[in-house]
């Protein structure tokens, strides 16, 4: 397998997560964690200052590929509405970047990662020191190395799954572009 290295976002307005593992000879290892803490502050600062620090890791560690946590059913409109304008943030530098994204829902990026699905902050906390000695002070950071373990332990399943659609969305997408024509309206009657 060649090397691989994989830039984990757990993506939220008040604590990213960021974890960063390298798989070189079958070996993992992380090679930087941590969590961007934008505090306090009106939300366009939250996600500029995360915009700025995400680009920041990813010209320090050059990650090939990036894994981001998908927003899961069941938390408030609010919450979903700020995660959703983070991960929007983090979707962003990873595309500006070059970097293919790859999205996993939480329950499987726990299955893969601690072996149970159901995993409590605390477990994947324990998982994040015991395989990799990585002392997370947020559960943030722990996840976020979990994204990046659980990319590259499916990593060629969900290229399997990907690659073939692609292909059919690329097309799709170009026959729906040749059939637009920009609409037109005579507004001149209309009271």
């Amino acid at each position: 397998m060649p090397p691989m290295r994989v830039l984990g976002i757990d993506p939220g307005s008040r604590r990213c997560g960021f974890g960063v593992v390298s798989r070189e000879a079958g070996r993992l290892t992380v090679v930087e964690s941590g969590v961007l803490v934008p505090g306090e502050r009106p939300m366009a600062e939250r996600l500029a200052l995360l915009l700025i620090g995400l680009g920041d890791v990813i010209a320090r560690t050059r990650p090939d590929e990036v894994s981001i946590e998908q927003i899961f059913a069941g938390i408030s409109p609010r919450s979903a509405l700020a995660l959703g304008q983070a991960r929007g943030v983090a979707l962003a530098v990873a595309a500006q970047a070059g970097i293919p994204v790859f999205e996993y829902q939480p329950s499987e990026v726990k299955l893969a990662f601690t072996g149970s699905g159901r995993a409590g902050k605390e477990q994947m906390m324990r998982t994040a020191a015991a395989l990799f000695g990585v002392e997370a002070r947020l559960s943030d950071e722990a996840d976020a190395v979990a994204l990046a373990v659980c990319h590259l332990a499916r990593r060629p399943l969900k290229l399997a799954a990907v690659t073939p659609l692609r292909r059919s969305h690329a097309a799709t997408a170009r026959a729906a572009m040749a059939r637009l024509r920009p609409a037109r309206r005579d507004h001149r009657g209309a009271p």
